[in-house]
């Protein structure tokens, strides 16, 4: 019993009327987003309302991220559009499916500790270009279905528009100075719809994006055949969407632990993903991954805990079923003001402050990040191109630092101290510091504080100690950590080198 509380931390303090309003107002801006992302993908509005009442559901359950909130993002069905377009609906919904089995498999394997290698840079850059989108996204709202595709509000209709937006967020700004008992996000929609319907002010509505109304997703296998021409067809799009959906998540993931001061589970997240896509798959949903935005706008509603994410997603499901005639009448307004105020919320201001701080590499690394962020839309590719480059800066910071302190004993035996890595990066660098023609008959390198990391560094001792060899002397090793010394054995065929026997000795990156 007791392990059952914990899995809904009810036996942790928990804030039931802070949760259940943060639950209605994350509810009350996932719809929108949900229908919008459905439609862009040319699928029905009910598959986006699907994906966000699952995902919200199984993660909120499941997930390793108390607070967190997943549901039909854009960053993983913008992957499935092409899909969608060239082999229709059913191929999607068992793509979404085999993505989730993806997911799983990197939970079951522990490898969402990857997530570490994101560089802050990198996390500036994704926050940042992710709050550019979302403001420009509320923008796109000004728009209305014209005789040449859509086009911009005008006149009246504009200007009430960008009227009741103002009211929102001065609504949002103020209610939040005067108390956080309520959500502020939630008083203000509440407010701006009471003030629309009872002026009767006409306003564009979340009708007027899509029909809110329908049952309980209906278990459906996909309709595709099962065959090895299937999995060709839709592993690529499957492998991109869970890789999209885990970046995206643990990101995510990561940003909420900072701003909550706790520990989230990365793994057991990439489980939850994965578990609540396999079911989108089998239940007509379009899938999904953690919501940035919607996560702000539950953490800064007060939700530190599983309930509010319970709430929000059956709320969604209440108004599938029957609350479809009252929601579809919400201002469009109230809901983009209320996401104009998140993605405010969102951007890293931090990172413009410290700008003149931080090393340039770093600053452009965060800007490149940002910029292909809102220029493709491609949140994976947005950080996994930030990840290279960064790590291409750092080998080539390491390579610089590699040096030798040189000097001849007493029996007439030089030594050459090594500090710094030994790897593709500062090959070139560490071959420069030795003198193989002026050398005595016997050297030794020292690498106590150096180490032997990869095959590079392999291969470079190789040819220095042929060239030693042609010159009639003797090269000797000491001072290897262990993970060195089998690097040297598994590379026998390549290098005969006499490495010198030493006392357990392990660099300050092995584990104790």
């Amino acid at each position: 019993m007791k392990a059952y509380l914990n899995l809904f931390d009810f036996s942790q303090k928990v804030n039931y009327k802070t949760e259940v309003l943060a639950g209605l107002t994350v509810a009350m801006t996932m719809i929108p987003e949900s229908l919008s992302f459905a439609i862009l993908a040319g699928l029905s509005p009910l598959t986006g309302l699907y994906a966000a009442f699952l995902m919200g559901l199984i993660t909120a359950v499941l997930g390793g991220r108390p607070g967190m909130v997943s549901g039909g993002a854009g960053a993983t069905v913008v992957v499935l559009i092409a899909l969608m377009q060239s082999h229709g609906v059913e191929y999607v919904f068992a793509a979404v499916a085999l993505a989730g089995l993806i997911q799983i498999t990197v939970g079951i394997f522990r490898l969402g500790k990857f997530i570490r290698l994101v560089p802050q840079p990198v996390m500036y850059g994704f926050v940042n270009g992710l709050a550019i989108i979302i403001f420009m996204a509320q923008v796109q709202q000004f728009k209305v279905p014209g005789s040449n595709g859509t086009e911009w509000l005008s006149g009246s209709a504009l200007w009430v528009m960008a009227g009741l937006v103002a009211l929102t967020i001065l609504i949002v700004i103020t209610f939040q100075r005067i108390t956080k008992a309520v959500p502020a996000s939630l008083v203000a929609i509440i407010v701006v719809f009471l003030i629309v319907l009872g002026l009767g002010i006409d306003t564009k509505t979340v009708k007027d994006i899509a029909s809110v109304s329908g049952g309980f997703p209906p278990f459906h296998v996909p309709s595709v055949p099962f065959s090895v021409d299937t999995l060709q067809t839709i592993f690529p799009y499957s492998l991109v969407m869970a890789g999209v959906g885990l970046i995206e998540s643990l990101l995510t993931l990561n940003v909420v632990d900072e701003i909550t001061g706790t520990k989230g589970k990365g793994n057991k997240e990439a489980v939850a993903q994965g578990t609540a896509n396999i079911v989108n798959g089998f239940f007509t949903g379009m899938g999904g991954c953690a919501m940035i935005a919607q996560s702000f706008v539950n953490l800064s509603a007060g939700s530190r805990a599983r309930l509010s994410g319970i709430i929000a997603a059956l709320t969604i499901l209440l108004i599938i079923l029957f609350g479809a005639p009252v929601i579809e009448r919400v201002p469009m307004a109230a809901l983009v003001g209320v996401m104009m105020m998140v993605a405010v919320g969102t951007f890293e201001w931090t990172s413009l402050r410290v700008i003149n701080k931080m090393p340039r590499h770093d600053v452009a690394v965060g800007i490149l990040v940002a910029g292909i962020t809102v220029w493709l839309h491609n949140l994976a590719l947005a950080v996994l191109i930030g990840v290279v480059i960064s790590a291409l800066v750092f080998a080539w910071e390491s390579a610089k630092r590699i040096r030798a302190r040189k000097y001849v004993d007493d029996k007439g035996v030089k030594y050459y101290e090594i500090y710094g890595p030994l790897f593709f990066g500062s090959v070139t660098a560490f071959n420069e510091k030795f003198d193989v023609s002026g050398d005595p008959a016997e050297v030794v390198i020292d690498f106590k504080d150096s180490r032997v990391a990869d095959m590079s560094g392999i291969d470079a001792l190789h040819k220095l100690t042929e060239r030693y060899k042609r010159a009639g002397k003797t090269l000797r090793l000491r001072h290897l950590s262990e993970d060195c010394k089998l690097l040297l054995k598994n590379a026998s065929s390549l290098i005969e080198v006499n490495v010198l026997e030493d006392p357990s000795y392990r660099v300050a990156t092995d584990k104790a």
